[in-house]
């Protein structure tokens, strides 16, 4: 705001100094006596520099201008054009800045001047009402016209910000609506039968005779798979209706020893090795790596060999690189559920620029996933 503001001080003091030359080169111009263009040149330069005050001056500022002509038609009794530009910013400054009865006055004043001055010369009055109109009406007019358009365009650009306003306001609510209904559905739906799922798995658990411990340690994995389940969706669901509390946060890379528990409470041998020197990663990024893991386990889980699966998280100077190694099981290997598991983690990976590449490896056996994210060097 401040340059903005010494940037129109020196544009006023521009004009009345540009108003102050060219009247003033008409005063010297002029063959008067030496006393005499002294004295209307002081006069002309002094009203000339007001043109440079602030706004609530206009009023006087016009008035002295409509006076100069006729203190100069008084004493010298001619007419020498003294400060013909200063009456037109005069006039302008006026229009522009003076709202009501002292605009009113202040075109008044200037007609008068104006009208007085040719016809005490002895101009006829038609020609004297044409000098009005050039030097008082039309500053004034173009005056007035500059801030009403002014105050249009501030308008419109009010009310197009209103409208992107509203616009977007629109869209969220739209947007809002529809993640409540997905929402719903989800709770409706999917949290229903996961929860049955638990239940009639612990209900099952719970009649089995003693001996059974192999069946009983299988229930036990749906059961805690399905409350595993159930906290996902419910921070799903969270997240949808727009808790973004710490109660709704998605798990991420500091979960995986619990993720990694599932899957050997579910018979699978599960090994995480990290190497490289572990380092923070943006959120969103810490959740996608943490579902990639989810589901290369659970494809290992699904198709893979029961000997186990072993998922390396290494850490580079400018990468992130996932892989994930198990021996394939029997007619499995490209089955359309997996095919499916390595679309979803190609399509999370290239959210973030990631690169995939997955199958057998040289020995026919081992089934090889690996991911990696570029990083910025640390």
């Amino acid at each position: 705001m401040y340059p903005i503001k010494l940037s129109l001080k020196h544009q006023s003091w521009l004009v009345a100094g540009t108003c102050m030359v060219a009247d003033g080169g008409f005063v010297l111009l002029n063959r008067c006596s030496p006393a005499q263009t002294a004295a209307v040149l002081a006069m002309t330069l002094a009203v000339n520099a007001l043109l440079a005050g602030p706004s609530k001056s206009a009023a006087w500022v016009a008035a002295l201008q409509a006076a100069v002509p006729l203190i100069v038609l008084v004493t010298i009794g001619d007419r020498i054009h003294a400060n013909e530009a200063g009456l037109l910013i005069a006039g302008y400054r006026a229009g522009a800045w003076l709202r009501g009865g002292p605009a009113w006055a202040s075109l008044g004043v200037i007609a008068a001047s104006s009208f007085v001055c040719p016809y005490a010369m002895g101009t006829d009055v038609v020609r004297s009402l044409l000098v009005v109109a050039k030097i008082a009406v039309l500053p004034w007019l173009v005056g007035r016209y500059t801030t009403a358009r002014r105050a249009y365009i501030a308008e419109l650009e009010k009310r197009s910000a209103v409208e992107q306003a509203d616009a977007q306001a629109a869209v969220s609510k739209a947007i809002t609506e529809e993640r409540s209904a997905i929402a719903r559905d989800l709770h409706d739906v999917i949290v229903h039968h996961v929860s049955a799922i638990g239940l009639h798995a612990g209900a099952a658990r719970l009649g089995l005779t003693n001996g059974d411990t192999k069946l009983a340690g299988s229930l036990r994995s749906v059961e805690t798979s399905s409350r595993a389940a159930m906290v996902d969706l419910r921070h799903l669901l969270d997240l949808l209706h727009g808790d973004k509390s710490e109660g709704a946060r998605q798990p991420g890379l500091d979960n995986l020893d619990e993720l990694f528990e599932g899957v050997r409470a579910a018979g699978m041998p599960a090994r995480l090795e990290v190497r490289g020197q572990q380092r923070d990663v943006p959120e969103s990024l810490d959740i996608t790596v943490y579902r990639i893991i989810q589901e290369m386990l659970t494809n290992a889980l699904r198709h893979g060999h029961t000997s186990g699966v072993t998922v390396t998280l290494e850490y580079g100077v400018d990468s992130l690189t996932i892989s994930a190694s198990n021996l394939a099981g029997s007619g499995n290997g490209h089955s359309g559920s997996v095919r499916r598991g390595l679309v979803g983690i190609r399509n999370r990976a290239g959210m973030f620029a990631g690169m995939t590449t997955s199958g057998l490896e040289p020995d026919g056996r081992t089934w090889r996933t690996v991911v990696t994210f570029p990083l910025e060097a640390s």
